[in-house]
């Protein structure tokens, strides 16, 4: 059985779309209404890139923006998505080459040949490459995702017995008490001493 892989006719479109994509707020439902109404996109030919945006997993098949799509829209994350999602569109190509980014136009036209089994001017090889070659534009295969922001560390409770505050600096404080006692024999001075220290110094 022949591949199919994810071509539009008019591959230019591409770049225009996505770029409104970025600008405009996330739909609920991607859609042809949302496509004409909300990115000015109107006509048959821009129509194709929702099949092409599912197939490549920016939209769900339900219609709903996948994560891929959201992240798309930050400036951090961009070239990093369209990779990721270049790579689920055009999985056949991957698996013949791993490196099917770093295709010559040539070298990807034979391996779209060779995958397809179309004659090599058969227009549907041809707008396959472009296809690819525009999304290529969008995409880093070398970025790295972003970094998640790690959880902050809750800092011990010193009323829950936890280090108290300048252990976060890793001071660690310390004294000794030198107790000099009068010399009596009497019970009642030592209790009132020892009673004073637990009131004033050894309290938590």
């Amino acid at each position: 059985m022949k591949t199919k892989l994810p071509y539009i006719s008019y591959p230019a479109s591409i770049t225009r779309i996505l770029n409104k994509i970025k600008e405009a707020q996330t739909p609920e439902r991607f859609n042809y209404d949302f496509l004409e109404t909300k990115l000015g996109f109107k006509g048959g030919n821009y129509k194709q890139f929702i099949p092409l945006a599912k197939k490549i997993g920016l939209i769900n098949t339900d219609g709903t923006p996948s994560d891929l799509y959201k992240k798309l829209r930050n400036p951090k994350s961009a070239k990093h998505s369209m990779a990721k999602a270049i790579k689920i569109g055009y999985r056949e190509l991957f698996e013949r080459n791993e490196y099917a980014n770093n295709l010559s136009t040539a070298e990807l036209k034979g391996l779209v040949v060779e995958i397809t089994g179309l004659e090599q001017k058969n227009q549907v090889v041809k707008l396959t490459c472009q296809t690819f070659e525009t999304l290529k534009k969008e995409a880093d295969f070398e970025a790295k995702p972003p970094e998640e922001p790690s959880e902050p560390e809750d800092k011990p409770d010193k009323t829950k017995g936890g280090k108290d505050e300048y252990s976060d600096f890793g001071l660690n404080l310390s004294y000794t008490i030198n107790l000099v006692l009068p010399k009596t024999d009497d019970p009642a001075v030592f209790n009132a001493i020892f009673r004073s220290l637990r009131e004033n110094l050894l309290r938590k």
